[in-house]
């Protein structure tokens, strides 16, 4: 099996959706200058992380997708470069309805398809619930180019049924666009913890399910919330393997062998040994006595 190599943008916040937009598209030809080949764009890159308040006028911000302005884009940009594009948007379904979403762009600039994120959080500076309608198209698996990919995004990362469910429709790698971060008022207390939760609940991932996984998170500030960067790519025994910075915008080169996905899975074959036939409860709620 090949190695396929990852690039990962750890972009930050920009004036306009234009000069995010630009900056990225310097930041995606450097990727595959360095030999990215699929390259993995930050949850809702081109704009602010405009969730720390409800304000109506923030819908404007949305476009349609696929065939919005941004898709379109980055599929000619795709297909020049040769590489596959994971481009995480605010979509616009239609009069009222909003998604958080990222379109799969394979390296001949087709757009395979969208995934739009389940798991809907609503915590002080994150106001998500306001804009996003949870996603109804399921947990979906694309097979680019280069290798056999599933995109979950951000609050998608606490939940190991999410990412349980995309690797055994085939994913080898799991991508989570993020934008997640410290808020100022909770940093000193419980800063270093929530940090080692995220990282750690995903590195299960990775090991619980024999794949890659690669969390792209977002660097900078907004309004009261420090985003922590710390984009990584953990193999399938969970290790990192590649991490950047707290505070830097970065372009993060990570060859990943897909053979360690096979190797690993006939060592620790977790999918021959499930019980299937126990889980049922799982679509349960909460199990009451």
């Amino acid at each position: 099996m090949p190695t396929v190599t990852l690039g990962l943008i750890q972009g930050t916040t920009f004036a306009s959706q234009a000069e995010s937009l630009a900056r990225h598209e310097v930041l995606i030809r450097d990727a595959a200058a360095k030999g990215a080949q699929i390259i993995c764009l930050q949850e809702l890159f081109n704009i602010p992380y405009f969730c720390t308040r409800q304000d109506t006028a923030l819908f404007d911000l949305a476009e349609p997708m696929p065939n919005g302005p941004t898709t379109a884009h980055l599929a000619r940009l795709a297909k020049e470069l040769n590489v596959v594009v994971i481009v995480p948007l605010f979509e616009k379904r239609g009069p009222g309805l909003y998604h958080n979403t990222a379109s799969v762009i394979d390296a001949d600039g087709t757009v395979l398809g969208l995934y739009r994120k389940m798991h809907i959080p609503q915590d002080p500076g994150f106001e998500e619930k306001f804009y996003f309608t949870p996603g109804d198209l399921g947990y979906k698996v694309w097979n680019t180019k280069f290798g056999r990919i599933g995109v979950l995004i951000c609050w998608d990362q606490w939940y190991p049924e999410a990412a349980r469910l995309t690797a055994l429709a085939g994913a080898e790698i799991l991508f989570y666009p993020t934008a997640i971060g410290w808020l100022s008022s909770e940093k000193a207390e419980l800063g270093k913890a929530q940090h080692c939760g995220w990282e750690t609940v995903q590195r299960g991932h990775a090991v619980a399910n024999g794949c890659f996984v690669a969390a792209v998170n977002r660097t900078g500030f907004q309004d009261d919330t420090e985003f922590w960067g710390q984009s990584f790519v953990a193999n399938p025994y969970g290790e990192i393997v590649a991490k950047a910075s707290v505070e830097h915008e970065e372009v993060l080169i990570v060859p990943c062998d897909l053979q360690a996905v096979e190797d690993f899975r006939r060592i620790w074959p977790f999918f021959r040994d499930r019980r299937i036939d126990t889980y049922s409860p799982l679509t349960k709620r909460y199990l009451d006595e």
